[in-house]
């Protein structure tokens, strides 16, 4: 892709490009459920021609009561793990699965920065999960991304969850 067709780095195009049309060889339609990365991996997946064939929906959950509402995460996790948690993620990519047509989803939340973190989730703490239709398991992982910038630890975070994305 050209550099001037895009608004995001090249990296996460390229990335971004693979997802799409590995997807659409395996038939897979993706989901997406956000929060620190703010709809970053919905809008590689849709810098992509083609993406319609394959990103059925993003949910981009900011806000724990947008997680509860759209998603159906109990408060009780939230409450309990917080919202940068695997049992969240794993919430957010089953709650995304079952409020779209898509095949896979993947859920993000971590702490971006530069402030907001704690000596239990520093910034630069981000969580991912990957739930896959009919399957019982998911994959989920736990990163550190350096603190640095805060666009640092978003990109970082996009591409994790882009890789996840892949058949």
């Amino acid at each position: 892709m050209d550099p001037r067709e895009s608004l995001l780095p090249d990296e996460l195009t390229a990335l971004a490009r693979r997802v799409i049309e590995e997807n659409a060889a395996a038939g897979r339609k993706v989901t997406v459920a956000e929060s620190c990365t703010g709809g970053l991996v919905a809008a590689a997946l849709t810098e992509i021609a083609g993406s319609s064939d394959v990103l059925d929906r993003g949910f981009v959950t900011y806000s724990n009561e947008a997680k509860q509402e759209l998603l159906g995460v109990s408060p009780d996790i939230i409450d309990t793990f917080g919202a940068v948690s695997i049992a969240c993620v794993w919430a957010m990519a089953q709650g995304a699965l079952k409020h779209s047509q898509a095949d896979v989803s993947v859920a993000i939340s971590g702490i971006a920065g530069p402030g907001g973190g704690s000596r239990e989730k520093p910034v630069g703490t981000v969580v991912f999960a990957k739930a896959v239709r009919g399957e019982e398991d998911s994959t989920s992982e736990e990163k550190h991304f350096e603190p640095g910038t805060r666009a640092e630890v978003r990109l970082q975070a996009a591409l994790v969850a882009l890789e996840l994305l892949l058949p």
